[in-house]
């Protein structure tokens, strides 16, 4: 029975990954057209974060964490939220959604890179092909030409790449660091550390902070879902992942949140999908598969277990 609900658990988590947070590019395009991208960021991971704790209070759930896992939560709240996420949402402010998603769908790529320097992780063959195909398909997707004469778009581009360097380290950091036990906890420490961070960052570029209360109810509507979806469930779901199966694993999750993006930044913005875009992510995706194929597989080996 253990082992079939720890499955249920691993599933329902990686649909939360999946596809979740492939809506969150929509959303977070939605709220960063009317309010500046560290202070919806942080209005969004502060607010999760208190919740969560007050969730935990009511469930009987403690809280108390030593001062080692109070300080990885930092470190860790920094790379995925601070930095990895919140200049993500800055960024969605010169690039379309479904650009942005498809250039983070070279993850695998990166943490199997930095697996191999920092850990000295040998890359297998079939994964050698996965590193040449994303490295094609990222030429494909930032060398058009619609996209890179819009302003701000390279600059864009580069910080995007950055914040997935931020979030590859952080994912091998987070499987081997000392965290508090309970992911909910885990979870709530990150978010309101890493939106603590993002509230000084949103004050140091001088941005002007308002009160929800004046937003449009469009955007009031949009910061509801992040909060309680794209960041409490889907990070909750991502923490959990990370403990309990390997890091390549959980970046599987961009195999379809690029898709997700596309779709729904089409849908309801009228993004331009062009042929060299819908090419660069066959390609892509292609080569995340590469990377992947058998630590998919193993995954539905561990559930038969």
């Amino acid at each position: 029975m253990g082992r079939s609900s720890n499955s249920t658990l691993v599933i329902l988590a990686f649909f939360a990954i999946y596809v979740i947070w492939g809506s969150t590019y929509l959303l977070n395009k939605i709220a960063v057209l009317e309010l500046p991208p560290f202070m919806l960021a942080s209005f969004r991971f502060t607010t999760a974060g208190f919740l969560i704790f007050v969730i935990a209070k009511l469930m009987g759930i403690p809280i108390s964490i030593t001062k080692k896992q109070l300080l990885n939560t930092i470190i860790a709240g920094f790379l995925f939220l601070s930095f990895g996420n919140g200049v993500v949402v800055w960024a969605l402010k010169y690039v379309d959604t479904g650009f942005a998603a498809l250039e983070i769908s070279a993850q695998p790529l990166i943490i199997l890179l930095l697996m191999r320097i920092i850990q000295g992780k040998k890359i297998q063959p079939m994964s050698v092909v996965g590193v040449i195909l994303g490295i094609v398909g990222i030429y494909l997707l930032v060398s058009q030409k619609q996209i890179i004469t819009k302003e701000g778009s390279i600059m864009g581009m580069i910080m995007i790449f950055a914040c997935m360097l931020s979030w590859g380290y952080g994912s091998l950091f987070v499987g081997k660091a000392d965290l508090p036990t309970n992911y909910f906890v885990n979870t709530g420490y990150q978010m309101f550390m890493g939106g603590i961070i993002l509230a000084l960052m949103s004050l140091s570029f001088g941005e002007n902070w308002t009160s929800p209360l004046v937003w449009t109810s469009k955007v009031q509507l949009v910061m509801v879902l992040l909060v309680i979806f794209g960041s409490i469930l889907a990070f909750t779901s991502f923490n959990y992942l990370l403990k309990s199966v390997s890091p390549e694993k959980v970046a599987t999750s961009t195999y379809v949140n690029p898709i997700v993006a596309l779709i729904l930044g089409w849908y309801f913005l009228n993004e331009q999908i062009t042929f060299q875009s819908v090419l660069a992510a066959a390609v892509l995706l292609t080569g995340v598969y590469f990377i992947n194929t058998k630590k998919t597989l193993a995954i539905f080996e561990r559930f038969k277990q």
